[in-house]
C-alpha cells in the first residue's frame, strides 16, 4: 500500500495565488497599468488564464488584491496585522512619529513604490479602481489615525473641537505629496517635523 499523500490543493492554490500577485506587481511596475494584461500575468506566474479568471473578474481586481497583500506584508514586517492600530503609549508625538517613519520606509521601498505609483496614476483616470483603492485600503488605514486622534482628544492632548478626519490630513497629506511629486527627499526627519508642526496647531488652546 502506497504511503504517497495526495497533493495539498490548498497549498497549491496558495502558491499559485502568490505567484499571480508577484507577477501582477512586477508587470505593473515594469510596464505600467495599461500595458499589464491578464495574459501577461498568467504567463509570468506560470498559470493558465482560467486560473486567474476563476478567482478574479478583471485585471483591476487582481492588481488591487495584489497591492492589498503587499500592504499587509509590509504591516506584518512591522510586527502588526491587518487590524493593527496606531500605538497608544500615552505619548502622542512618539506614536505618530513611529507610524510616519514606518510609512516613509514603506514609500521608499522599491517593492512598494513602483506598483503604488502605477495604481495611484491609474486610479486618477479609472474612477472604479480609484474608489475601490480608497474603500479597501486607504480609508481603513486613515481610520487608524482617526481613532488615535480621538483617543488623544479624550486624554486632553488635542483640542476637542478638532475634526480628526481633517487633522490626520495634516500628517499624511504632506507626506504623500512629497512622495508622489518627488519634490524633496522623504526622510524620518521630515516625518518627525510634520508631527511636530501638526501637533502644535492641534493643541488645546489655553
Amino acid at each position: 500500500m502506497s504511503d504517497t499523500k495526495a497533493p495539498d490543493a490548498s497549498r497549491r492554490s496558495e502558491r499559485s495565488r502568490r505567484a499571480i500577485f508577484d507577477a501582477a506587481l512586477a508587470l505593473v511596475s515594469e510596464a505600467g497599468y495599461t500595458k499589464t494584461t491578464i495574459e501577461g500575468i498568467a504567463a509570468r506566474a506560470g498559470v493558465g488564464k482560467q486560473t486567474i479568471y476563476r478567482w478574479w473578474p478583471s485585471k483591476a481586481a487582481v492588481l488591487l488584491d495584489a497591492f492589498l497583500d503587499l500592504a499587509a506584508q509590509a504591516n506584518e514586517a512591522l510586527g502588526g496585522d491587518a487590524e493593527s492600530e496606531i500605538p497608544d503609549t500615552g505619548d502622542l508625538a512618539a506614536d505618530l512619529k513611529y507610524v510616519l517613519r514606518a510609512t516613509v520606509d514603506e514609500l521608499n521601498n522599491p517593492t512598494y513604490d513602483a506598483p503604488s505609483r502605477a495604481l495611484a496614476a491609474e486610479g486618477i483616470v479609472n474612477a472604479e479602481l480609484g474608489a475601490q483603492f480608497v474603500e479597501r485600503l486607504l480609508e481603513p488605514q486613515l481610520q487608524h489615525y482617526v481613532r488615535r486622534i480621538e483617543a488623544a482628544q479624550t486624554a486632553g492632548d488635542i483640542d476637542p473641537a478638532v475634526d480628526p478626519r481633517i487633522a490626520l490630513e495634516f500628517l499624511v497629506g504632506p507626506l504623500n505629496h512629497r512622495w508622489l511629486h518627488r519634490t524633496l527627499p522623504l526622510t524620518h526627519a521630515y516625518a518627525d517635523t510634520l508631527v511636530d508642526y501638526a501637533l502644535r496647531g492641534l493643541a488645546p488652546r489655553a
